[in-house]
């Protein structure tokens, strides 16, 4: 009795320590939800001292991950990956770039390599497992900047975000205005951020700095400042709150905006959202191009490769804008790029976590050349460090601008940082010898053949490549010069074909795939199983010997190739009584797959249907009145009396 007692209230405490811990994770979770990442960070903390689950073990990294708080998260990843295998290969580039934020370079690019073999695709993967990806490059070798933080602009609080406007600059700030904090936002309990103002004279003095108006600070975010070239538009950063009303999205996530205001009288005025802003997703960090025809920007809107790209538009001048259009993969990846700022040469700097970089965030350059943006250049150590570097701005004719960080030794959380260029901010990289090599697949009837797999290797016999040609069955590679090279072409159903070439001028190359001895094409271009005609005799749907064998030839193939699913058609000619012959036609059908999946074949995989004399295959119609009747040989007829297997589709593996 006592050892049952003992049992029992073991299993009492047990449940409402369970029950408790349940309640306490829908209390971290909420706080993660309302990206509280500071309420939700101490929650899970508790839990993983109790009862450190796969759930509560991610979270916990996430909450410090998403708050800058990179040796916290570290160490919760590194029990996540000691205790759990999560299914989101994102965990690994997390802490492999947890482990990058605090100098554990050697650790980081192991992960970084399990990230790379379990997403290949993934350019992050591809650009922090590049052979040529040179850590030391872009830490210790010559800078090409001298950063120095600006002390008596930066607080205990997050300053970022510098803009010049004539003798005085723009930043952000969460700074505290007066002996009041007008609101905290939850997910650092620090305030919201406001625009204030310095002449560029007092930068260097403690003179408090000036938060703009009311009309543009709100009790929300304001941030990221940029200008039309005459400085009478202001572009800028908001929450989606506007004329007193806060909307969140299906989510309950309260999203960020780009609006616009008009300097009149002294005064910002005339403030209105940007008509692509959405409450469904975020539009921020707004640079206007020189000419003020483009305003590049940061959004996660759908269409985005990665989590948060750039974006530009056109500026129309009429307070219209252009189509929104994407950057591409060149400056976007599957990570975080953010705070453009395109400079008066056509210089666009940008901060990434999906770059190769020294940090979390890092700041690259990407020139403008012929419309297209260029391979993008790490601006190295001291503008980058092993933490946020963003918000880079500079002037290419003074060659001083101005940085963000939330490095070591700063005054607070972001600081901001006087930069001055000590050489050209983008080297000369010699360009590799690189030849276009372009492709088609084409099968016999010389149709070119859409997503058929191209497998490229080198002459070690190494693949270099392995893709798939596009719709229109057409593939291209850039491949270095005086190098041979082995191509293969590759598609279900079909015989392979391989061609070599040299890569010493530009190639065009034909891959010619033939059908496998399985299928051919009928009358109407249809992919149909390849059997001797099927007969019946007449009037009659039983399956003589030489149509079982034949029946068996389709059985054997639907076993070689388990995805497939076809439909086994019967038609018959014109002549005689067309609704006759369609009953025929259907009950010949039947009769057939019947005995296919008598021979064990799924009936989900096949299915029947007759066409009587509708579809023939040549001109000898015959309606039952004969009034239209075209003479036509036994031969000719026959060609109509057929029984095909259709190939109808390929069902996933």
């Amino acid at each position: 009795m006592k050892k049952t007692i003992q049992l029992t209230l073991a299993l009492l405490i047990s449940t409402l320590s369970l029950f408790s811990q349940t309640k306490q994770t829908a209390t971290a979770d909420r706080f993660f939800d309302n990206i509280s990442y500071v309420d939700a960070a101490n929650k899970y903390k508790e839990l993983a001292e109790k009862n450190p689950t796969e759930h509560v073990l991610k979270r916990l990294g996430d909450s410090y991950y998403y708050n800058v708080k990179m040796k916290e998260a570290s160490e919760a990843y590194a029990k996540l990956f000691k205790n759990f295998t999560p299914e989101e290969s994102e965990y690994m580039f997390k802490y492999a770039q947890a482990l990058r934020a605090v100098g554990n370079f050697k650790e980081s690019k192991v992960w970084m390599q399990k990230f790379h073999q379990t997403k290949l695709k993934d350019s992050r993967g591809e650009e922090f497992t590049d052979k040529n990806a040179n850590i030391e490059a872009i830490k210790n070798e010559k800078p090409l900047y001298e950063v120095s933080n600006l002390v008596y602009i930066n607080t205990e609080n997050s300053d970022f975000g510098v803009t010049d406007y004539n003798n005085i600059i723009f930043f952000s700030s969460t700074r505290k205005v007066g002996k009041f904090v007008k609101n905290t936002h939850t997910r650092n309990n620090k305030p919201f951020l406001d625009i204030f103002y310095v002449s560029k004279d007092k930068l260097n003095s403690a003179n408090e700095k000036t938060p703009l108006s009311d009309e543009i600070n709100t009790k929300y975010h304001e941030s990221s400042v940029s200008f039309s070239p005459d400085k009478k538009i202001m572009y800028f950063t908001r929450n989606n709150y506007n004329e007193g009303r806060y909307r969140k999205d299906e989510k309950g996530y309260n999203n960020l905006k780009i609006y616009r205001a008009e300097y009149v009288n002294k005064k910002w005025i005339n403030i209105i959202e940007l008509p692509f802003n959405s409450d469904a997703y975020s539009v921020g960090h707004p640079s206007v191009s020189k000419d003020g025809k483009r305003l590049y920007f940061t959004s996660n809107m759908p269409g985005s490769i990665g989590q948060t790209d750039i974006f530009y538009v056109a500026i129309n001048g009429d307070n219209t804008y252009g189509e929104v259009k994407n950057l591409g993969p060149k400056v976007n990846t599957e990570g975080r790029e953010m705070f453009p700022f395109i400079s008066d040469d056509d210089v666009l700097y940008f901060s990434s976590d999906g770059h190769f970089g020294i940090g979390a965030l890092d700041v690259f350059s990407s020139k403008l050349e012929n419309g297209r943006f260029q391979k993008p250049a790490n601006l190295k150590a001291p503008v980058n460090s092993q933490l946020d570097d963003f918000a880079f701005s500079i002037n290419p004719n003074t060659k001083k601008g101005y940085l963000s960080s939330n490095r070591k030794g700063g005054a607070g959380d972001d600081d901001i940082y006087a930069v001055i260029e000590l050489q050209k901010t983008i080297p000369i990289i010699e360009k590799p010898c690189l030849r276009v090599i372009t492709g088609t697949v084409r099968d016999q009837m010389n149709q070119k053949i859409p997503n058929a797999r191209i497998v490229l290797k080198d002459a070690k016999g190494i693949i270099v490549k392995d893709t798939i040609t596009n719709e229109f069955g057409d593939f291209k590679y850039k491949l270095t010069c005086n190098k041979n090279y082995i191509i293969t072409g590759l598609k279900e159903y079909y015989k392979n074909d391989t061609a070599s070439f040299t890569t010493n001028i530009a190639s065009k190359i034909k891959l010619n795939l033939s059908m496998s001895e399985e299928f051919t094409l009928n009358d109407v271009n249809e992919l149909i199983i390849k059997i001797n005609p099927i007969y019946f005799n007449f009037n009659k749907t039983d399956i003589r010997p030489d149509a079982a064998r034949e029946l068996n030839k389709v059985v054997a193939v639907m076993e070689k190739y388990p995805n497939m699913i076809i439909a086994g058609n019967s038609h018959t000619d014109a002549r005689g009584n067309a609704n006759y012959n369609q009953k025929l036609s259907e009950r010949r059908a039947k009769s057939t797959v019947d005995y296919i999946i008598s021979r064990g074949i799924n009936p989900d995989r096949i299915s029947d249907k007759g066409y009587g004399e509708t579809q023939l295959v040549n001109g000898c119609v015959d309606n039952d009145t004969h009034s239209n009747r075209e003479k036509c040989t036994s031969e000719e007829h026959q060609a109509n009396r057929r029984t095909e297997f259709v190939i109808i589709s390929f069902r996933k593996k």
